[in-house]
């Protein structure tokens, strides 16, 4: 039990900290209150007021969001696979063979359907 006594310890400490971090910086911090640091702010553009019917955004936002998690995904499996491959017996370049065989279908589904087609 001794050695998770280091590791009980630092989690203690994180609670702490981080339970005393919000009031203290609510106390300490400057208190500066003007119109722009309230203003909503959206990547360097003013936001413009949503329309009264609702405002929809096009589904082509989706679609590249979902596109980069599938291909950075992708590369998250692939790091370690590339570091250990000389370590791997042959069901695990099967295995990773299958998930970029896979991978590469979805890349050519979303090539047809023209995910990358930008207007």
């Amino acid at each position: 039990m001794s050695p998770y006594i280091p590791l009980a310890g630092l989690m203690v400490l994180a609670i702490v900290f981080c339970a005393a971090a919000i009031p203290l910086s609510t106390i300490i911090g400057p208190a500066r209150y003007n119109k722009s640091k309230y203003d909503s702010f959206e990547c360097g553009i003013q936001a413009t007021p949503a329309p009264a019917s609702g405002g929809r955004f096009s589904v082509k936002y989706y679609v590249t969001a979902m596109l980069f998690i599938m291909f950075d995904i992708e590369i998250v499996f692939l790091y370690p696979w590339a570091v250990a491959f000389g370590h791997l017996d042959n069901l695990g370049v099967i295995a990773m063979i299958d998930f970029i065989i896979t991978v590469f279908v979805a890349y050519y589904f979303v090539l047809r359907r023209g995910g990358l087609e930008w207007d």
